[in-house]
Order: C-alpha cells, then sequence, then structure tokens
C-alpha cells in the first residue's frame, strides 16, 4: 500500500493512537462503564421473581461506591441500608432501565449519616465529609409491592441528591426523618403512592429544594411537612396533581403543617398546582400554624404563631375546595398567581396576621363553565386576621357566596386597588371589622342577568375608613361603623 507523504507524516499519531486503543482494553474498560460495580456482579439476578436484597446490601457493603442498576427488575423484601459511615460515599445509579420491587415494609433504600449539627461548616465532623457527604440516588425506578413499602428514606444526611427517579404504587415516595441537611430532589416522577409524595416527617430539615418535578395522584398529599423544624424549603417549576383522595383524610398538594413542630422560610414558585375537588376538604396550598398560645397572648396581648416567611408567587391553582388555605399564620405573601374553580373559596385566611396579597387573578374563565365546573363558588375569606394588606386583586365571577370577598373581625386591613366584578349578592362586606381602610377599588356587577345587591356593605365594627371607590351599585355604610366618602357610583 502506497502512502502519500501527508499520510507518513500523520502514520506516528495514528500507531500512537493505536497503543492508546489497546491500553484503554488492557485496562478493565467496563468497570469504568460501571459494569464491574453492577449489582449483577454481586448475585443479583434482576428477573423480577429472585429475592435480591442480599445481592443488593453486598454491593452496598463492598464500598464499591457507585452501586449500578442496569436493565433489569430486581426484587427486595426488605430495606437496604446504605450506611454511609461504614461503606463510605456511595450512589444509586442507573440509565433508567432499571426497576426496583420493594416487596417488603418500609424504604427500598435506608440511608443513614451520622450529621447531627446544623448546616454551619463549623459544626461538621470530619467523618462526614470523608465518608459521608452527597449520597445520591439516580435515574432508578422504585415500585411499591406492599402495602407499607416505602420508596426512600433519608436520615442524617448531608447534600442527599435524588435525581431522575420514578416513585411509584408505594406508601410514601420520599421519607425525610429525624435531621438532615441541604436536600436536592429535581427532575423526578413521584406517581401514584398511597401516602405522601416527598414527606417531611417531623424532621430537623434546613435547605432543601424539589425542583422540575411531576407529583401527582399521591393520596395523602403532594409535599407535605408535619412536626419538627423545617426551613429554607423552595419548590419551584414543578407539576403538582391531585394528591389527595375522597377516601383519605383532608389534605393538600402543599401541605404545611407545623402542630407539633414548625415551618418557616418557604418559596413556592412557578408552579402548577391543581385537582382533585371531590376529596374533602381538600386544598392546593395549605399553611396550618400552631394556633394560639394563652400564657403568650395575655402577656404580648396579641395571638401568636409559629408560622411565617411564606412566599407563592407566580403559581397556577384550580379545581379543589380551597385553592389557597392560611391558618394561625404570620408573614405570608401571595403575589402574581392565578387562581380559579375553588369550590369552597380561592382563599381562605384565618386567625392570621402580616399576610400581603397582592396582585392576583381570582377569575371564572368561561372556558371552564362545563359540567361540575359550574358548581366552583370561588369567593375570598378572611376571618380573625390583623395587620394584612390586599392590593391590585382582580376578582371576578363569585357565584353563591354572600360576598365576593368577605373581611370579618378583622382589624388593621389596608384594601386598595382592587377590581371585584361580575359576582353574586356584595362585593365586598366587612362584618364586625375594625381600623380598616378601603380605597380606590372598582366594585361593579355588569352582566346582563344581575345577581350582585350592594357593590360594599360595612355591618359592625368602628373606626373604619371607605374613600374614593367606583362601585356599580348601592352602598350600605352605617354611621359610626365607617367613614365613608368621596365615593362615586351608585348611592
Amino acid at each position: 500500500m502506497n502512502l502519500t507523504a501527508s499520510t507518513r507524516r500523520l502514520s506516528p499519531t495514528i500507531a500512537a493512537l493505536a497503543v492508546c486503543f489497546r491500553l484503554c482494553c488492557a485496562i478493565d474498560l467496563p468497570n469504568s462503564l460501571g459494569a464491574s460495580t453492577d449489582v449483577r456482579a454481586f448475585g443479583a439476578a434482576g428477573d423480577g421473581k429472585t429475592d435480591d436484597t442480599a445481592a443488593i446490601q453486598r454491593a452496598v457493603n463492598a464500598g464499591v461506591g457507585g452501586v449500578h442498576f442496569s436493565k433489569g427488575i430486581y426484587r427486595l423484601t426488605q430495606p437496604v441500608v446504605i450506611n454511609l459511615d461504614k461503606v463510605g460515599f456511595t450512589s444509586l445509579v442507573g440509565d433508567g432501565t432499571g426497576r426496583i420491587v420493594m416487596a417488603g415494609a418500609g424504604p427500598a433504600f435506608q440511608l443513614l449519616g451520622t450529621h447531627q449539627g446544623s448546616a454551619d461548616p463549623d459544626q461538621f465532623k470530619p467523618n462526614v465529609w470523608d465518608r459521608q457527604r452527597t449520597p445520591m440516588v439516580d435515574a432508578v425506578e422504585i415500585v411499591g409491592d406492599h402495602r407499607e413499602a416505602d420508596g426512600i428514606e433519608a436520615t442524617g444526611t448531608m447534600q442527599l441528591t435524588i435525581t431522575r427517579v420514578v416513585l411509584r404504587k408505594l406508601r410514601h415516595g420520599i421519607r425525610l426523618t429525624v435531621r438532615n441537611r441541604n436536600v436536592l430532589i429535581a427532575d423526578s416522577h413521584i406517581y401514584d403512592n398511597r401516602g405522601i409524595g416527598v414527606f417531611y416527617d417531623n424532621v430537623n430539615l434546613h435547605q432543601s429544594s424539589i425542583t422540575g418535578c411531576h407529583i401527582s395522584y399521591c393520596s395523602g398529599g403532594g409535599v407535605v411537612s408535619r412536626g419538627g423544624n423545617v426551613r429554607n424549603v423552595q419548590i419551584g417549576n414543578c407539576d403538582i396533581e391531585s394528591n389527595m383522595s375522597p377516601n383519605t383524610p383532608p389534605t393538600a398538594n402543599v401541605l404545611l403543617d407545623s402542630t407539633g413542630g414548625s415551618i418557616g422560610e418557604v418559596a413556592i414558585t412557578g408552579c402548577t398546582i391543581q385537582h382533585h375537588s371531590p376529596s374533602p376538604d381538600s386544598a392546593n396550598i395549605r399553611i396550618l400554624g400552631q394556633g394560639r398560645e394563652p400564657a403568650l397572648e395575655k402577656r404580648a396581648g396579641t395571638a401568636t404563631t409559629q408560622e411565617g416567611h411564606v412566599t407563592l408567587t407566580g403559581n397556577v391553582l384550580s379545581d379543589v375546595q380551597i385553592n389557597v388555605h392560611i391558618r394561625h399564620a404570620r408573614g405570608v405573601t401571595l403575589t402574581g398567581n392565578t387562581f380559579w374553580m375553588g369550590y369552597q373559596h380561592d382563599l381562605l385566611v384565618e386567625e392570621s396576621s402580616n399576610i400581603v396579597i397582592g396582585p392576583n387573578n381570582f377569575d371564572r374563565n368561561p372556558r371552564y363553565n362545563y359540567g361540575t365546573s359550574l358548581d366552583a363558588n370561588g369567593g375570598l375569606v378572611f376571618r380573625n386576621s390583623k395587620d394584612c394588606l390586599l392590593t391590585g386583586l382582580h376578582v371576578n365571577g363569585v357565584w353563591r357566596k354572600p360576598a365576593a370577598l368577605l373581611i370579618e373581625a378583622c382589624d388593621r386591613f389596608n384594601v386598595s386597588n382592587c377590581s371585584i366584578l361580575d359576582s353574586d349578592n356584595v362585593g365586598l362586606l366587612m362584618k364586625d371589622s375594625t381600623n380598616t381602610r378601603v380605597s380606590g377599588c372598582v366594585i361593579r356587577d355588569g352582566r346582563k342577568e344581575k345577581k350582585g345587591t350592594e357593590s360594599l356593605k360595612a355591618v359592625g365594627g368602628h373606626g373604619n375608613w371607605i374613600v374614593q371607590n367606583m362601585l356599580g351599585d348601592s352602598h350600605d355604610v352605617p354611621e359610626g361603623v365607617a367613614r365613608a366618602e368621596g365615593n362615586y357610583g351608585a348611592k
């Protein structure tokens, strides 16, 4: 074979590449691809029938690091325990083709660390960084085949990272217990579980993020925090739907319940959160505080709450009994959200303070005027609350309610620049409220078959000021209840 001059000049390079290729082949190349750490190398059959629990536990205990699940169905009958301080850095990884079937009670994978401090670098013991940090579960499917089967449970971990997993037919998808720090859950499908999708179970956990996930049809709630001490939660760009059932106790797509604990510093942004209206007392977002503490209330002269610093922005919320329910909370901000099809209420706020409701759209779009959607009432209710701001709200099409916006037994509210349109009965009803200002609002029922009565009505209370509103119908503001001046429209 004749070589040109240029080819002759390249031949040493080609020869060197050939040598490199032979060297790579001499090295255990499959090892670099995860073959020697595959659970099959430790005796797992992956046939969907054999009990692979012992084989997978051997793979974990061998301390190989990345435990790989190739294509197959791996059946477990008891939890695989990853004791991070004993086995060292560990990841459970797949390529999306491996399925783990949990046929016993408890979690398929239980990750155990020893971190007992906060996220402050000074509170970490060396063994956490040397052996335990950042356990990962990636690109596997976990399916339940037992009534009490869970997916992943973590205790004492630092930087737990769960990505690209599928969790279904389980009790709980992800369960966080006792204490964890800096948890990331992303790009996962948590679907059709009997209990909760992501469960903050009486856990001490600061710094956690749930992003880009599809969480739906979990009968006990989508993302649920109960008790514990939870801070710095970000839920963003997720689709969270129908995480409740007519046959289970009331819950929510996102439930922040501090009964027996505390949760705060939460941001829920850019999510679609909706369904399932037939479930009893269902909610898209429900925030429940501790309630009144009589001893502190007597000393401070006001009710105290444990909740606070929660922001809901840029979400789309629909088709439940109550779109957002806030009770015994302080410091919650809602802005830039779209609400519709709240069968009882779009927004219900009870015994709370320092709630800021900025521009939000509470609308009845005709595209949903069919079937059971017609049973949705909508409406906003504030009861026994104080020091709240409502501004720039657009409320349209509240049906069959005493008022589109009801403010009852409240104090020091500021309601401004709102539009309350085409709703049944009273547009804005103030009942037994004090020291409240209503200004710059447009309240009208312009429907051909008008069902509105008064645009604005005040009953009981004192020290209120109603000024410079544009009213389409009469207003009923008794002397002594409020000072009404500069309002334009029907008398």
